[in-house]
């Protein structure tokens, strides 16, 4: 009776165990992202190179993803017809850009081939938009090919104030809390 009893506990141990994994796995990778249009993510922006301020390129083919859950989730791939010779006369470049991963079944945005792109200088990263939500600026990417990708990426001013430091000298002041 005590072994029948000792392996219903297992059992139920074992079955809570992987409903919660499965749970856990659905909040992460599925739950919190939601498929966004270019209206909902708003336009494909660059920051010019001699005004500063962002203008909107012409993109097809957008996809998007986003989250309420953070303000680092969106990812984004598009076609552009602008070449790196244009891009690099017209627009701010965008130094230290990381590609943050997208979940597995937003299959046009792979970060780790985008990373190595980039790194090899062969993908060039831009200024989209300037902390578009305080201390988080949107970076652009593109391949000599117009393939283009974009992604939320915390700058050095929201990541001091996220730390709980005081804003370098030359950041905005931080929203109030």
């Amino acid at each position: 009776m005590t072994l029948n009893l000792t392996r219903i506990v297992i059992l139920g141990i074992l079955a809570m165990a992987l409903i919660a994994g499965i749970a856990l796995y659905y909040f992460q990778v599925h739950a919190f992202y939601t498929t966004v249009t270019m209206d909902e993510a708003g336009p494909v922006e660059l920051t010019s190179l001699h005004s500063d301020e962002v203008e909107e390129i012409a993109v097809t083919e957008f996809r998007g993803i986003d989250s309420i859950s953070s303000p680092i989730r969106f990812r984004a791939c598009f076609d552009t017809g602008l070449d790196h010779a244009t891009l690099i006369e017209l627009f701010r470049m965008y130094p230290g850009a990381e590609p943050l991963n997208a979940p597995g079944w937003f299959d046009c945005f792979d970060a780790r081939a985008l990373g190595a792109a980039l790194a090899s200088g062969e993908a060039l990263a831009f200024m989209g938009r300037e902390n578009i939500i305080y201390g988080i600026d949107r970076v652009v990417a593109v391949l000599p090919d117009g393939q283009g990708f974009a992604w939320h990426q915390i700058n050095r001013c929201g990541a001091a104030v996220f730390n709980g430091d005081p804003a370098p000298d030359d950041c905005p002041p931080p929203p109030e809390r």
